[in-house]
Formats: structure tokens, C-alpha cells, sequence
């Protein structure tokens, strides 16, 4: 594996977050996870981002040693939370939010409740507000009953958990000011999701919502990653690494 810079933790609103900060330069580069994805997952991109400028990238509450959170994880919750970290860890604003799976719903809320404090976003294989649907909608019959199954494991602990609040989340993004005329790429799975976890008619959906994200800005582009599923800083590092510094020279 390659390096992780070695954990530390600051107490925000009482609560331990376990963060890792790293190289010099601005604006600082913001890894936001998908949902339970600890700060390991950007282990293959990590290394080459810090020659690049400073990195930053955290585990929220209930991840890896962080400590669970005593406020429900809605997204506004979630934004203000990190705008306390990243300012406890000394990041001074505009930063490049880079946003995975989930942390793309997050990163969409806080650049537009926080223009001013955002130069520009990357989204990988991001959630998009118009996904929530296919949740309800267009499942697999497999991804029924794994849902179901893993409902059966939910306990009073997780009343807090971020994936409770996706509805919030959504219309959090929905209500608020639109999105920024910032520098906006959207890195989309090639691959997509498999057959197995969703239908087709679930596939064009999100492929458009895919789409969509990156319409969002007119200074927005759309990649799509050929070669990757819904994790391209694993499948394609380079190109996600080759993206965020070509963010930077345009910033």
C-alpha cells in the first residue's frame, strides 16, 4: 500500500475526527469519502497529490477512530462539520473538493452553501441528488435482499449514520442556492454498477444524472473512466490524479 501520512485527531463539537494532512500549497486539495469509506481509500492517489499541493482528507463520524457523532449526519451537519475541522487544522479557503461516491452529495452542498469558499470540484462516480429514486424504484431483486438483510444488523447506535439522512441530504442541496459557476470535472465509471446490483433502466438514470452533475457548471466537463466501476481512484489513479492537477493549473 502506498503511504498514508500517519493519523491525527482534533475534537470537533466533542467529537475525535481522525484526519491526515500532507504537502504544501494552494488551494489546499479536500478528499471526501463515499459513505463508510476511510481515509485508506485514497491510497493510491494520496502520494502523488501531495507533490502537487496540500492534501487533507478525514474520516467522519463512526469511521475508522473517529468517534460516532451525537448530532443526526444530515448534509448540513456534515458541511458544517468539516468547515470546523478544516479550519481547527489551520486550511484556509478556496480549496478543490474532490468528492466519492456519497462525499459527492456533500461536496455539492457545500460549494453551494459556501461559494466563496470553494475554487473549483472534482466528483468521482459521485452521488447525484436525482439517484435517491433509484433506490426505491429500480432494484435488483439481489440488491432487495441484501438490503433488507443488512436492515436486520441496524442498531440503535446507527440512528445517527449519514445513510439514514440521504432524503435530508438531497433536499438540503435542493433548497438551497444553486450550484457555483466554478471549475467542475465529473469522473464517471465507465463500467458502471454491476447488472446484478442494478437494472438497466437504473443504469441510463444515473448515467444522465452523471450528466447532469457536470452541466451544473458552464465551466463543467464529463470523463468518463473506461476503465473503472464506481471506484476510479482505485481502477484509474493516474487519471484522477492527472484530472486534479490539471484543476490546479487552471485554478
Amino acid at each position: 500500500m502506498k503511504s498514508i501520512p500517519q493519523k491525527q485527531k482534533a475534537q470537533i463539537q466533542g467529537v475525535a475526527l481522525e484526519y491526515v494532512k500532507s504537502g504544501a500549497g494552494a488551494p489546499p486539495i479536500i478528499l471526501v469519502n463515499g459513505s463508510g469509506g476511510p481515509i485508506e481509500g485514497w491510497y493510491k492517489v494520496y502520494a502523488e497529490l501531495e507533490t502537487l499541493s496540500t492534501v487533507f482528507a478525514y474520516n467522519r463520524p463512526g469511521i475508522g477512530g473517529s468517534e460516532s457523532s451525537k448530532f443526526p449526519q444530515s448534509g448540513d451537519v456534515i458541511v458544517a462539520t468539516l468547515r470546523e475541522l478544516l479550519a481547527a487544522v489551520g486550511l484556509i479557503p478556496p480549496y478543490l473538493l474532490v468528492g466519492h461516491s456519497l462525499g459527492g452529495l456533500y461536496v455539492n452542498l457545500y460549494a453551494r452553501q459556501f461559494p466563496h469558499e470553494v475554487a473549483g470540484a472534482v466528483f468521482l462516480d459521485a452521488a447525484a441528488p436525482g439517484d435517491e429514486v433509484l433506490q426505491n424504484n429500480y432494484q435488483t431483486p439481489l440488491q432487495s435482499i441484501l438490503n433488507k438483510i443488512s436492515g436486520l444488523f441496524k442498531s440503535s447506535k446507527d440512528t445517527h449514520a449519514e445513510v439514514q439522512f440521504v432524503h435530508e441530504t438531497v433536499k438540503q442541496i435542493r433548497d438551497t442556492e444553486p450550484f457555483p459557476d466554478i471549475p467542475l470535472v465529473v469522473i464517471s465509471g465507465g463500467k458502471g454498477i454491476p447488472r446484478m446490483l442494478m437494472t438497466e433502466k437504473a443504469r441510463q438514470i444515473r448515467a444522465e444524472n452523471q450528466k447532469a452533475l457536470a452541466a451544473l457548471s458552464s465551466r463543467g466537463e464529463h470523463v468518463i473512466a473506461a476503465q473503472s466501476g464506481h471506484f476510479p481512484q482505485f481502477a484509474e489513479p493516474e487519471l484522477v490524479v492527472n484530472t486534479i492537477r490539471q484543476m490546479l493549473e487552471r485554478l
